[in-house]
């Protein structure tokens, strides 16, 4: 009797989105320059660990019950969040600034 050829488990299929920045997010992103140009580099590591991980990781990543569904947040610092929705091909950065 022949035995049976085991192929190896398939890798887990990796979800790609593009990101897309609102115009307030740019706007944003200017102040950002403009008064505090270290908190910039903060930003851009959690846009790359929010394309990468949307629900997890740096930043402490949590849904926003009262806006859209798929809306989260991710601490900048105590004042100022990043704010996102997560789209089955593109991640929206909404907003930077500010508490929600």
């Amino acid at each position: 009797m022949a035995k049976k050829k085991v192929e190896p488990p398939s890798p887990p299929l990796e979800i790609v989105r593009f990101p897309d920045f609102s115009p307030q997010f740019k706007e944003d992103l200017g102040w950002w320059y403009k008064t505090a140009p270290r908190k910039v580099d903060k930003i851009f590591e959690l846009i790359t660990d929010t394309m990468k991980h949307p629900f997890e990781g740096i930043g402490k990543p949590e849904a926003l019950k009262h806006l859209d569904a798929d809306t989260w947040s991710r601490r900048i610092d105590l004042e100022h969040r990043l704010i996102y929705r997560v789209r089955h091909d593109r991640v929206d950065f909404l907003q930077a600034r500010y508490h929600y």
